[in-house]
């Protein structure tokens, strides 16, 4: 019953969320809001004991979560041959960027002192 509750609060929060970001024409994704409210909802024990049990209960049946793809690329071979090369060149391309930037930046907050209160 813990993980049906955790799911229901994380579609509950991201369904608000894209509801405030709708409503106030943010510029920010919905899961992106809701998620954030997650993050303060996160401070209630009833709410992080239910998204615990709902995490846990995702993490052990993860894998069924790749069947969709696999039968997707199964199903498009012809694709993948002829533009496999690209995607993974792209893939590993914008990989490498990522990490770059996320140092990159890392490296610049460092860099600025602890505010003293």
């Amino acid at each position: 019953m813990k993980p049906l509750q955790g799911i229901a609060w994380l579609l509950a929060l991201q369904t608000a969320g894209e509801l405030i970001g709708r409503a106030f024409g943010l510029p920010f994704p919905g899961p992106v809001i809701g998620l954030l409210l997650l993050l303060v909802a996160l401070r209630h024990r009833h709410v992080q004991t239910s998204v615990g049990a709902a995490a846990d209960f995702l993490l052990a049946h993860l894998s069924l979560l790749f069947v969709p793809v696999g039968v997707g690329v199964m199903t498009h071979l012809g694709l993948l041959a002829a533009y496999g090369g690209r995607v993974a060149a792209v893939i590993i391309l914008s990989t490498w960027v990522g990490l770059w930037v996320t140092a990159w930046t890392l490296k610049r907050l460092l860099r600025v002192p602890p505010e003293t209160p």
